[in-house]
């Protein structure tokens, strides 16, 4: 796994593209999927919060918190643009943020509520993938010729991902 901004400093144009899906409304809009205790996948929308160098997100006392409390696995998917079918997926790991300095900062600049139960997490990066459909992705489907997808995709390599599951 990478951190966001290993993973960007990889594939900047791809960090970029991927960035802009999930910022396109403004703050982070997203769908989490998480691992539910019998296995099946849970998913939630959720803004994702990019601060500093890294990729986060809050998450208050509920299902997907508790899902990434017991396994940390993830991914994030981002809201359909309203012109096309464009999408932006990323897979990892969800790891609670235990450095108080880094939750105060994030949590101040983004006005996070002391008085709410949330926790911080910051999301690693194992897999990205960003796909841009071009604009016919609202067209009907009799209309024709619809565009080939183009996809870019990247896998963190193998050193980095044992380096942070190590670290972790």
């Amino acid at each position: 796994m990478a951190s966001w901004s290993e993973f960007a400093a990889a594939e900047p144009s791809l960090a970029a593209g991927i960035r802009a899906l999930l910022q396109q409304y403004g703050p982070g809009m997203g769908y989490l999927a998480t691992v539910r205790p019998d296995g099946g996948p849970r998913v939630h929308p959720i803004s994702p919060v990019f601060a500093g160098a890294g990729l986060y997100c809050f998450l208050v006392n509920s299902p997907k918190r508790r899902d990434l409390e017991r396994d940390p696995r993830y991914a994030l998917h981002s809201y359909p643009p309203e012109e096309s079918d464009d999408e932006a997926y990323l897979s990892g790991q969800a790891l609670p943020v235990r450095d108080p300095r880094t939750v105060s900062a994030i949590a101040g600049a983004l006005r996070a509520s002391p008085d709410v139960d949330w926790r911080l997490f910051e999301l690693s990066v194992e897999s990205a993938t960003l796909r841009r459909h071009g604009p016919s992705g609202a067209v009907p489907l009799a209309a024709a010729p619809l565009p080939i997808p183009i996809a870019q995709s990247w896998r963190a390599p193998r050193k980095l991902t044992r380096k942070l599951a190590m670290a972790g």
